[in-house]
């Protein structure tokens, strides 16, 4: 009798151990199906989504991806950042809580449409708050993945799961890399003639700056949306006598904040010399908010900062009918209002 193919969804971040985990199972003859997270505080790996979906095209292989950037998804997961189970790691990162959260997902799907199992690029002891021994059988537990959930790279370091132990999967073709170095990764990369994305970095809820930004917005704002996850990416961020305000660092940044900017908050610029554009998030801010929003466009916009300076400024950016004269504030007056670059 023909030997059964297995069909396995792997959790693909589009980084060098995801990939490689393609390939391995592609090589066994298994029909490997992918599944990509775009979240809100990126992937951890790749999130160009054409370089993804390139590599999918050149395996032959299905790429789904699932958008957790809005709408219910997007709620779920700020949850759990904000009030993570199992805490959170050297910043904001919920590793533990996330990874739950992506494997349910994925749980779904295999159900759904009867994938044999579900594997991962995961490597054990690689990342120090999700990828060690504990937190692997916490994470099978949790999700009711175990025995479901192959990691191909580990696997001669784990238990057999269900679909070696029906020869879905031959484990003996299997690999048992452990720890952070990429050498072996490296090597089969090569092997494979596969291309892939510097490791390393991707997760903006490691970076301190943002952290900053994020915890000042979830102690001042009761509902958060998708466009104040946005706007983190964006801009040096103040607290002006209570209201947030945004400062564009350069004229993309200027730009992105126009495209986001609703009709109920104000806009500031200095006319006739390059300037900022500075957005304060209030439909009604009182005087003292308005003149430091002013003060901090004047200090940044290119113009001379020895006598008083014109600030524009309403609601509507093609026709700023209001003005103030305010003095530049210093470096340790912006320093003192400053949440982070």
């Amino acid at each position: 009798m023909k030997k059964r193919k297995a069909k396995a969804l792997v959790l693909f971040s589009g980084g060098l151990d995801s990939r490689l985990v393609i390939c391995i199972l592609k090589e066994q003859g298994i029909d490997v199906h992918a599944v990509h997270f775009k979240l809100p505080f990126g992937a951890g790996c790749c999130t160009d989504t054409m370089c993804n979906f390139r590599f999918s095209q050149k395996e032959l292989v299905n790429l789904r991806i699932i958008d957790c950037t809005k709408g219910k998804l997007f709620n779920e997961f700020m949850k759990l950042v904000i009030k993570p189970k199992h805490g959170h790691g050297s910043g904001m990162n919920p590793c533990i809580d996330c990874r739950i959260f992506l494997l349910k997902q994925a749980k779904q799907i295999m159900k759904k449409e009867k994938f044999d199992f579900i594997a991962t690029g995961e490597v054990l002891n690689e990342r120090p708050m999700s990828q060690y021994r504990r937190a692997m059988d916490l994470i099978d537990d949790e999700t009711g993945l175990k025995g479901c959930l192959l990691r191909p790279l580990s696997a001669k370091l784990l238990p057999e799961t269900v679909a070696e132990k029906k020869k879905l999967v031959d484990r003996n073709r299997l690999l048992e890399i452990q720890g952070r170095s990429r050498k072996v990764q490296i090597e089969l990369a090569a092997k494979f003639g596969i291309s892939y994305p510097s490791p390393g970095g991707g997760c903006l809820l490691c970076e301190k700056g943002y952290c900053q930004k994020l915890n000042d917005l979830i102690k001042n704002q009761k509902k958060i949306s998708e466009k104040d996850i946005e706007l983190l990416r964006i801009g040096r961020h103040f607290r002006l006598d209570g209201h947030k305000s945004i400062v564009g660092r350069d004229h993309s940044e200027n730009l992105k904040l126009l495209s986001l900017k609703s009709t109920k908050e104000w806009v500031f610029e200095v006319k006739g010399c390059g300037s900022p554009i500075t957005i304060l998030y209030n439909d009604k801010p009182n005087k003292k908010a308005i003149e430091l929003a002013a003060s901090i466009t004047a200090r940044y916009a290119d113009c001379a900062k020895n006598k008083g300076i014109k600030v524009q400024f309403g609601k509507n950016y093609n026709n700023l009918d209001k003005s103030i004269i305010v003095k530049a504030l210093s470096d340790d007056e912006v320093r003192h209002l400053l949440i982070a670059k």
